[in-house]
Parts: structure tokens; C-alpha cells; sequence
């Protein structure tokens, strides 16, 4: 990863500390855990709600915790441990370790229920939590405390990119000298009844029901709640350590459409350049790209603009695309981190996905999807897009560790 200092050096520098990823947690309506998110991602069918319903808080935290905790921060919390139980024997100074994580829109289930006591039961009945519970920081602070880890806590809501930011900004953290250790990700539950009805009410949301990007019959989107977490570490402590590498960040691109509140620009063309600076920040021609999961929403609008900005960037059918929200449905702000996590396991087991419920690709879209059945991963990096709400592009490249 290349990080450029303006201020100290104008002409720039090769930042000299690679980043790994070394541990992987997730909870998703597909499977909580690494393993049985891996079965859920491979499956070319999902249906049922985008809900984790079989998540117990209780597993993860004491009572009181969970109490005063909105479910964001229960599924973040629980992710962020699952990660490190993954990484393994892990010391670090806790000066020198810390948290970055990504949110749409933070608490607000504890607020939505909260607004409706004040006004079914009075001011007074307002919980004093409630504050802590709907700050969108709320589960990177708990994070940070859980670990006592004292470097740099923050938190990234660049809507349906606060994921893939959330892990650039702790991997430059990291490349940049001020940290060795960051866990990064994100974690959203936006699936209250009034947002549900603003989702539907501007007509993004599915009718049918169905996730199926990229297909000819998409319609929309389904909102999903989860949460993932990946442990970054500079890679010569993890190889200090003896520590399982899944993947190295190997660059990330950021860029804004200035187009419109929702609606991505005409053509990909942010899209197009946010790869592009992805790559360029990775040293890697997109000729060494061997997949690409895409941000694919299963929206008309958004499948169409990121379809053109891949055959822009890559040409036509020339690399193997898929997008899991046809498994997780749109995890909004923890969409990034989610796909981030099913990348290093694609890496892991050396298989793509299928874009799970795509049964016929739309014939104007240039590109070759992955569907039916996983196919073989070939060699190269594997690059990952989210593009959220307001022109926010995020791009970040993944490679496998080579000694």
C-alpha cells in the first residue's frame, strides 16, 4: 500500500509496512463464524429475511452490556471478538493497537424505540442510555474498551461504503507507522419499520422480495443486519508471531461521484476512477486482477453504473464478478466489512462464489458473472467496491501473502 505524505516529502514515498489480515469474525443472517459463512456464501439460493436470528447476545457480553447496548453494537462487539479469537496469541503495546469501524446509520433501533416511548409514556420514561446506545461511535468506543486497545478509536458513516473506508483508513493506519495492530469492519441493523418504509418509499427496496443482482428481473435491494471484523496487523509481527495470513492489503482507492444524494453518476464513471485508483495505489495493472466482488445492490440503476465502470476499467467479460448481497441481501454500512471477510475466505479455499438467486444476467451489462455454481479463483488480486448514498465510492485490493 502506498501512502503519499504531502506536507513532509512532495514527491511522495513507499510506505514500508505491508498490512495483513490475520484474523476474520463475522455475524450474518448466512452464518455467524468464519465456517458457516463460508456454506452460506457458496449456496445459490437465499430467501428467507436478511435477519441473524439466531444471535445471543448473552454469548459475547455480560446482561448489563447488552442492555445498554443498541444491536449494531452487539453484532460489532461480537464480530470484533470473533476476529481475535481468530488471529490467535496476539500481544501488542495497546498503545500501539486500535479500532476503526464503519456505520450507516449507528443506533437506531435504541432510537426509534426510544422516540415512540417519549411519546406513548412521557419524557420522563426516556432511557438515560440512550445517548451512548444511537451514537454511530458507540461500537467502535465499546470495542476499543473491550481490548484496551488506546491507539486511535474512530468511527467512518459514509452510508453503504463505511465498511470498505473504515478498513482503508485503520490499513493506512497501520502502513503509515502509527499503529501495528487495528481491528477494522462495520456494523449496522437498519432494519426498523420506518426505515424499511423510507427504503420502499423511494422505491429501492425489492417487491419481489428477491435479491438477484446483476440479473435481468433485479428490482431492488433487501436490507440485512450483521456485522465483520478483520484483524490488521503490520506483517512483520504477524510473521513474528507465527500467524495465520488470509490476505494482504495491498491498496484502496476513495473518490466521490459530486453527483447526486442517491443516484450514482451516469455511466460508472466515479466508479471507474475509484478502481482505478485502487490500483494505481496497489502498483497492480488491472490486468492482474483475477476477480472482483462487486458492490452489486441488485438495484437497476447501481448493477448498470458498476457494470459499465468494470468493463471500462477491466474490458469486456474479461474477469469473473460477484456480488454476495444476493446471499447477504445490503448490509449498508457493514456491507464492505462482510464482503471483505468473504474475499479472504474466497482467497482461503481458493473458490468464487456464486451471485446467489442471478439466474439470467442482464444482456446490456458487459461483464461475466459468476452464478450457478463457484468457480475456481485463479491467480491475482481480488478487488472489492462499495458505493454508498451521497457519491461515496470505496475500492480496496486484495492480495495473497507471498514469502
Amino acid at each position: 500500500m502506498k501512502l503519499v505524505y504531502t506536507d513532509a516529502n512532495p514527491e511522495g514515498i513507499d510506505s514500508p509496512f505491508q498490512v495483513a489480515i490475520t484474523g476474520l469474525g463475522v455475524v450474518s443472517s448466512i452464518g455467524i463464524g468464519k465456517d458457516a459463512y463460508w456454506d452460506g456464501l457458496l449456496k445459490n439460493e437465499h430467501l428467507e429475511p436478511r435477519l441473524v436470528t439466531d444471535f445471543d447476545p448473552a454469548q459475547f457480553m455480560n446482561i448489563k452490556e447488552a442492555r445498554r447496548a443498541d444491536r449494531f453494537n452487539q453484532l460489532g462487539v461480537a464480530a470484533a471478538q470473533l476476529a481475535m479469537d481468530d488471529a490467535g496469541e496476539l500481544e501488542v503495546d495497546p498503545a500501539r493497537a486500535g479500532v476503526w469501524m464503519g456505520t450507516g446509520v449507528g443506533g437506531l433501533t435504541s432510537l426509534e424505540n426510544q422516540v415512540l416511548i417519549c411519546h406513548e409514556r412521557g419524557p420522563d420514561r426516556v432511557t438515560p442510555f440512550l445517548v451512548p446506545m444511537m451514537m454511530a461511535n458507540s461500537n467502535a468506543a465499546t470495542i476499543s474498551m473491550r481490548f484496551g486497545f488506546t491507539n486511535t478509536c474512530q468511527t467512518t458513516s459514509t452510508a453503504c461504503a463505511a465498511g470498505t473506508h473504515a478498513i482503508e483508513n485503520a490499513a493506512r493506519q497501520i502502513s503509515s507507522g502509527r499503529a501495528t495492530v487495528m481491528l477494522a469492519g462495520g456494523a449496522e441493523v437498519a432494519t426498523t419499520m420506518t426505515a424499511q418504509a423510507g427504503f420502499e418509499n423511494m422505491t429501492a427496496s425489492s417487491s419481489s422480495g428477491i435479491s438477484r443482482p446483476f440479473d435481468v428481473e433485479r428490482d431492488g435491494f433487501l436490507m440485512a443486519e450483521g456485522a465483520a471484523v478483520v484483524v490488521l496487523e503490520e506483517l512483520s509481527h504477524a510473521l513474528a508471531r507465527g500467524a495465520h495470513i488470509y490476505a494482504i492489503v495491498a491498496g484502496a482507492g476513495s473518490n466521490a461521484d459530486a453527483h447526486h444524494i442517491t443516484a450514482p453518476a451516469p455511466h460508472g464513471v466515479g466508479a471507474a476512477a475509484c478502481m482505478e485508483l485502487a490500483l494505481a495505489d496497489a502498483g497492480i495493472s488491472a490486468a492482474q486482477v483475477a476477480h472482483i466482488n462487486a458492490h452489486g445492490t441488485s438495484t437497476p440503476l447501481n448493477d448498470r453504473s458498476e457494470g459499465e465502470a468494470i468493463a471500462k476499467v477491466f474490458g469486456s467479460k474479461s474477469v469473473p464478478v460477484t456480488s454476495m448481497k444476493g446471499a447477504l441481501g445490503h448490509g449498508l454500512g457493514a456491507a464492505g466489512a462482510l464482503e471483505a471477510v468473504g474475499v479472504c475466505l474466497t482467497f482461503e479455499h481458493n473458490l468464487i462464489p456464486p451471485t446467489a438467486n442471478t439466474k439470467n444476467v442482464d444482456p446490456e451489462l458487459d461483464i461475466d458473472v459468476v452464478i450457478g455454481e463457484p468457480r475456481p479463483l485463479g491467480e491475482g488480486a481480488i478487488i472489492s467496491n462499495s458505493f454508498g448514498f451521497g457519491g461515496h465510492n470505496g475500492t480496496l485490493v486484495f492480495t495473497r501473502y507471498q514469502p
